[in-house]
């Protein structure tokens, strides 16, 4: 899903407009490969630091002392943030943005402290995941725009910065409200193992409440986004797809949040949060064609 993203940010939006890019095409792909590896090295060490909590929780999902044993899942880690950092290090200095490469250390240190220490601080560990997506989406106008920015297209390469922008926001705002759901989820086997998370300490019901208010934040900003930007420029189709694919999931997930109350209700709305952040993304592409098609 992270790939698709930064693929879909690129191709179905960026090449669209007349503007240089910095990055070639293979170059690109090292990006995502490596937004890709560093993301992968931090569930390898998520999982080894969950296998506790997650025999409780799932299972069936449990693959550190079965399927591999922790040592190998150590080496893996290793080999995927070294695999990640290196390309990010590469990458920085085709550039000739080096110390764009401190990034990639930055992803791979706050996803191991996640694992290791923030997961267990009521709501920090939360945020910080949240940020981190956004952060892969930043990272495309980081190393694909800002390179190729000078004195005349500033304005021009501002405005989809800015665009890139909302969309990273947005990802924050439902990544953030779907780690609190699946807070609640794991709330069983989080409480065994002693964590420090919302439901545990103020309850599952609260905690609920919680994330029913955080999600009316998306929906208001959605909503006076797609009436500013959408409507007003008879993007018809795209406020279609908004309305159905990203508003209607929003509505139903905040009537189901109120009166959810087991494992299998709250796993079912941390699935809808995700279909809402994959509609969301590709509502990109839908914008894209939808302006040309007006044109």
């Amino acid at each position: 899903m992270l790939a698709f993203m930064q693929v879909l940010f690129r191709y179905a939006f960026l090449k669209q407009q007349n503007i240089p890019l910095a990055l070639a095409d293979w170059q690109y792909g090292l990006l995502v490969l490596s937004t890709v590896l560093l993301a992968a090295a931090g569930y390898v060490i998520n999982n080894i630091y969950d296998v506790a909590t997650d025999s409780i929780n799932k299972p069936a999902d449990v693959v550190i002392g079965k399927g591999i044993s922790e040592t190998t899942a150590y080496n893996i880690y290793i080999g995927l943030n070294i695999t990640g950092v290196a390309i990010g290090f590469l990458l920085s200095n085709i550039i000739l943005r080096p110390m764009f490469a401190s990034l990639f250390i930055l992803i791979a240190s706050l996803l191991y402290f996640y694992a290791t220490t923030l997961k267990q601080i009521m709501i920090l560990g939360n945020f910080v995941v949240a940020l981190l997506l956004s952060v892969s989406v930043w990272i495309i106008g980081i190393f694909d725009l800002f390179p190729a920015t000078n004195s005349e297209n500033q304005a021009q390469m501002a405005s989809f910065f800015s665009i890139l922008t909302d969309y990273a926001i947005f990802a924050f705002m439902i990544n953030f409200i779907r780690e609190i759901v699946k807070d609640i989820e794991d709330h069983n086997g989080d409480y065994n193992q002693g964590m420090n998370t919302l439901p545990i300490a103020i309850g599952i019901s609260r905690t609920a409440k919680i994330a029913l208010g955080l999600a009316i934040i998306p929906f208001i900003s959605c909503l006076l986004y797609i009436k500013t930007y959408f409507v007003e420029n008879n993007l018809f189709i795209a406020t279609f797809y908004a309305f159905a694919f990203v508003l209607a999931p929003l509505l139903y997930f905040i009537v189901k949040i109120f009166g959810a109350k087991n494992q299998k209700e709250f796993h079912h709305l941390s699935t809808v949060l995700k279909l809402i952040l994959f509609f969301g993304i590709l509502s990109i592409l839908v914008i894209t064609l939808n302006i040309k098609y007006n044109a």
